[in-house]
């Protein structure tokens, strides 16, 4: 499976691609438990995770989209769900920034690690999908991972119509960061890296803590967390020129 999912390390930035171009990047669950450790390993040793797909597309979504097994248990169903929600959570455990790019389609899974990525930058030519009502599935996984990135009008609208979205409705609904046009994908990444780098790593990874916490905060424990964060990392060694 080692050939399914690429691991690639430059200095501290890691390189994790999904490697299967002939059938769209879809992800199996074993995928899915390998994409986890390698995020949780690159997590320790790298100030950026750069997640993307080879060839034209991200990611199609799951290898076992629309496939049911007969009369499974629905205990035993959702211990098999497993593997998806620990993936979604590697992004999320991350201590450092995660970053997405998206040249083609991310349908269902595939959306939903766009969606999970910290910073998300799609080409024009992107396109975003949550089929799974159309197959007759009913989506709470897939919503679980945009439940924190999208506002709430704009995710009933993608899990009910089912519709493809280009990427600058993408970027009006918040599920994408930046477009860029499709010969520029690359370079506008390496422009990010570039100015991420320059950052103090205790910033940078500061940042990604007080993210993954402060929006399910009220505002007052919010502006706590945030005096407490500014207070210790600002007075880090690191920070100073």
């Amino acid at each position: 499976m080692s050939d399914l999912i690429l691991c690639e390390r430059d200095g501290d930035v890691t390189t994790i691609t999904l490697n299967r171009p002939e059938i769209g990047n879809r992800v199996s669950d074993p995928m899915a438990t390998q994409l986890a450790d390698m995020i949780d390993a690159a997590a320790k040793e790298s100030r950026l995770i750069l997640i993307k797909g080879a060839g034209e597309e991200f990611c199609l979504g799951r290898e076992a989209m629309g496939q049911r097994e007969p009369n499974t248990e629905a205990y035993v169903l959702r211990g098999k769900t497993d593997a998806i929600f620990n993936c979604y959570d590697a992004f999320r455990r991350s201590k450092v920034p995660v970053i997405g790019l998206v040249q083609g389609r991310a349908i269902g899974f595939g959306c939903a690690l766009a969606a999970l990525c910290d910073m998300t930058i799609a080409s024009e030519k992107a396109r975003f999908q949550l089929p799974e009502m159309a197959h007759h599935i009913m989506p709470t996984i897939a919503m679980s991972a945009l439940v924190d990135r999208v506002p709430r009008k704009a995710l009933m609208y993608l899990v009910y119509s089912t519709a493809e979205i280009d990427a600058h409705q993408a970027l009006s609904f918040g599920l994408v960061s930046n477009v860029v046009p499709s010969n520029k994908l690359e370079a506008a990444v390496n422009h990010l890296v570039d100015a991420m780098k320059k950052c103090p790593l205790p910033a940078l990874m500061a940042v990604k803590e007080y993210a993954r916490f402060a929006y399910a905060m009220d505002t007052q424990a919010a502006n706590d967390f945030a005096k407490n964060l500014h207070a210790t990392i600002n007075s880090s060694s690191a920070m100073r020129p």
